[in-house]
């Protein structure tokens, strides 16, 4: 089954550009021309990606992403023509997965786009009791911080098996830990390691997803204790937690 992408810009020709490229390449593909209309697609039916540009009049793309995020783990890659190096942060930081800068190259849109589904679909199931016992049977379940990640099913689950939203990018970069534990990695390998480089070398970029990330694993964000920063190398995570 084709995966479902709604196109939200409110300049026509570009819209209907980027949805012609994406339907020539399998997609099913919805087009809107704001806020108001992607929401009002969204309650007609499921989507498995927003594309969604920044710049637009009638609601600007942040306050979408904040309000599409708080209702749903749904990815989003952002288009923009003019955002500054702050938008970017500022959207990464509502939960953005990518961003690629207007004009962009179709084919590398398609790319990213590929590439953050691939990272799996953020599954609504309710969790049982707690932690790991909110797991599927035979799912593997490992505790990462304060919460328990759930590997298959790419969710963040407290103690009580509440689940935390989880952007595709965030749990490309718990896994790259995970599996390279009391190691340094650096920003690079890192960005390598979740494929999250952005497309103009926007190497700050890891610093916001990983602040944003410590707030759900921590139990004290400004006092990390298992992904602690080694400064002029990277970021190394300490699987049982280390203090300063």
């Amino acid at each position: 089954m084709s995966a479902r992408v709604l196109v939200v810009d409110d300049e026509p020709a570009a819209r209907e550009m980027v949805g012609d490229y994406l339907k020539m390449h399998g997609f099913d593909v919805a087009l809107c021309d704001g806020g108001r209309s992607l929401f009002a697609r969204l309650q007609e039916g499921a989507a498995d990606l927003v594309v969604l540009d920044l710049n637009m009049p009638e609601e600007d793309g942040l306050s979408i992403v904040r309000r599409l995020k708080a209702e749903r783990p749904l990815p989003v890659i952002m288009l923009t023509a003019t955002a500054s190096p702050i938008d970017r942060v500022v959207g990464l930081e509502l939960g953005a997965d990518d961003y690629l800068a207007k004009p962009c190259e179709l084919r590398e849109l398609v790319a990213r786009i590929r590439s953050v589904l691939r990272r799996g679909t953020a599954s609504g199931a309710p969790a049982g009791a707690a932690g790991e016992a909110g797991a599927q049977a035979g799912e593997a379940v490992v505790r990462f911080g304060t919460k328990w990640l759930h590997l298959d099913s790419y969710q963040l689950r407290d103690e009580d098996g509440g689940r935390l939203v989880l952007t595709r990018s965030e749990y490309a970069l718990l896994k790259a830990f995970h599996d390279h534990p009391s190691r340094v990695l650096s920003r690079d390998r890192l960005l390598d390691l979740a494929d999250a480089r952005d497309p103009d070398a926007f190497d700050r970029s890891i610093d916001v997803r990983i602040t944003r990330m410590r707030r759900k694993i921590e139990p004290d964000a400004a006092r990390p204790r298992y992904i602690k920063t080694v400064r002029g190398a990277g970021y190394v995570y300490h699987p049982h937690g280390q203090d300063d």
